[in-house]
């Protein structure tokens, strides 16, 4: 069946270039570019409500607040760690990115904001998060995803990133 418009449970393949404040923070060509599963939350909700019927060929840019991206910037989403709870705090650097794992077993990432020699602060805001961002969209190719990806959510390409090895 051909695709020939954006709609839920098609993959649809784009180039893009994502900036923000004027700084290119991410972008995907041509030659490699991002597919994601439309209506599957792969990206930023603003970004796949402005893609919703959209076809191969078009070109958009698209602002996208806040809040319909990673939302607002969370001032108590700061936390602060004894050195010995980070397994290899001591080479710890602003900047860097740390796994800490609560008493129920999940897993929360963070940036590390400061290292003093008794503790660790982390930020576990999402980093884009009360930042607008804009995005130049092409619309490549669109295509009906298979059962397998609606099933796990994303489309093939994407399985490393959702830690989806089967085949």
């Amino acid at each position: 069946m051909v695709v020939d418009t954006i709609r839920d449970g098609v993959v649809v393949s784009m180039a893009y270039t994502l900036t923000v404040d004027g700084e290119e923070v991410s972008r995907a060509d041509a030659n490699d570019p991002l597919e994601y599963l439309h209506g599957a939350e792969n990206i930023v909700p603003g970004l796949e409500a402005a893609l919703e019927g959209k076809r191969p060929g078009d070109k958009l840019r698209v602002t996208v607040p806040p809040e319909d991206a990673y939302g607002e910037y969370d001032e108590e989403d700061i936390d602060e760690f004894d050195l010995d709870e980070i397994p290899g705090a001591e080479n710890l650097e602003p900047g860097m990115v740390v796994e800490v794992e609560d008493e129920d077993g999940y897993i929360y990432v963070g940036t590390v904001q400061e290292v003093t020699e008794d503790t660790v602060l982390v930020d576990f805001n999402p980093p884009l998060a009360g930042k607008t961002l804009t995005f130049d969209v092409e619309v490549l190719g669109l295509r009906e995803a298979s059962e397998d990806e609606l099933e796990h959510g994303h489309p093939h390409s994407l399985d490393d990133f959702y830690g989806d090895d089967e085949e």
